[in-house]
């Protein structure tokens, strides 16, 4: 009489034997063996994050240049640009001082003013 277990070694060990011919891989659970680098489905990815940081770039770089240049100068060279050619309206239109711009910038001016 055999031993059920030795049976159910050797059927598992052939399984593996085959499966392994057939060039796929056994990992242990809980690790990142071939099986987790080789996914045909990759986990999907939000582009949220990466267009809000970019927004926020933007409106801070605005920022950081309509206070270092101020209001008046700020507003004279973007006027000059929206009266340009192709891509300078485009400049001109882009970076018009919007109320996040102004916002921003006078927080900028406030968080300056309290480290002198």
């Amino acid at each position: 009489m055999a031993d059920p277990n030795l049976v159910d070694f050797y059927s598992n060990v052939a399984r593996f034997e085959k499966k392994r011919a057939q060039g796929y891989g056994f990992d242990a659970a809980g690790t990142l063996g071939r099986s987790h680098f080789n996914q045909i489905h990759r986990k999907r990815r939000s582009y949220l994050m990466p267009i809000a940081f970019m927004l926020c770039a933007g409106f801070g770089l605005k920022a950081m240049i309509y206070h270092s240049v101020g209001a008046k100068s700020y507003d004279h060279r973007v006027q000059a640009l929206q009266v340009g050619e192709g891509f300078d309206r485009l400049g001109g239109w882009l970076m018009q001082a919007d109320p996040v711009t102004v916002f921003v910038a006078g927080k900028i001016k406030a968080g300056v003013a309290a480290f002198q």
